[in-house]
């Protein structure tokens, strides 16, 4: 990419994602994840940031006999680009950024506008080893970024201590009931 839209994509696109609005707190399988985020997609939306705008979820493209499905495909007004977005319910995995790297030049082929900047990638995981994106990524000519999402937020270990336990709200709850 250009300098200047590659500065503009770091500054729009995050490297983490809290999805803490879906209200789930145990991994996921992809779909699951991908209808669940549907579901929710104004707040979905809002997380990603100012500027997506959503086509749609399994967007269909086609090579040769050969379909393939996009999770989730965006386009964002300012960075003139479509954005793709990959839900992983994993750790990372190489073979996730050949995969996008093939997505993007299909797209950017099949369905890029000629006025539209290259296509963008997301490859949206539960976790992932930075220095393994590094290596996965490296010599990718296609604009592809790793972020990872959390479910749920973790409470401090000690906060966690200062907190009462279920069964303590539980007894206390009931204790207001009867009086």
């Amino acid at each position: 990419m250009p300098a200047n839209l590659a500065e503009q994509a770091d500054e729009a696109l995050r490297s983490s994602y809290n999805l803490d609005f879906l209200g789930i707190g145990e991994p996921l399988k992809e779909r699951e994840l991908e209808r669940r985020l549907i579901a929710k997609l104004k707040d979905f939306i809002l997380e990603l940031g100012y500027g997506f705008c959503f086509i749609g979820n399994q967007h269909r493209l086609t090579l040769g006999n050969n379909e393939y499905f996009l999770d989730l495909l965006f386009y964002h007004r300012f960075l003139k680009a479509l954005v793709v977005i990959e839900l992983k319910s994993g750790k990372f995995k190489p073979e996730y950024a050949g995969k996008m790297d093939f997505y993007l030049n299909l797209l950017n082929d099949k369905e890029k506008a000629p006025e539209d900047n290259p296509s963008i990638g997301i490859i949206l995981c539960a976790e992932k080893d930075s220095l393994e994106v590094e290596y996965s990524l490296r010599t990718k000519l296609t604009p592809i970024g790793v972020a990872e999402y959390r479910l749920y937020c973790m409470l401090p270990d000690e906060l966690k201590e200062k907190l009462p336990t279920e069964h303590e709200l539980s007894q206390a709850l009931q204790r207001e009931i009867k009086e």
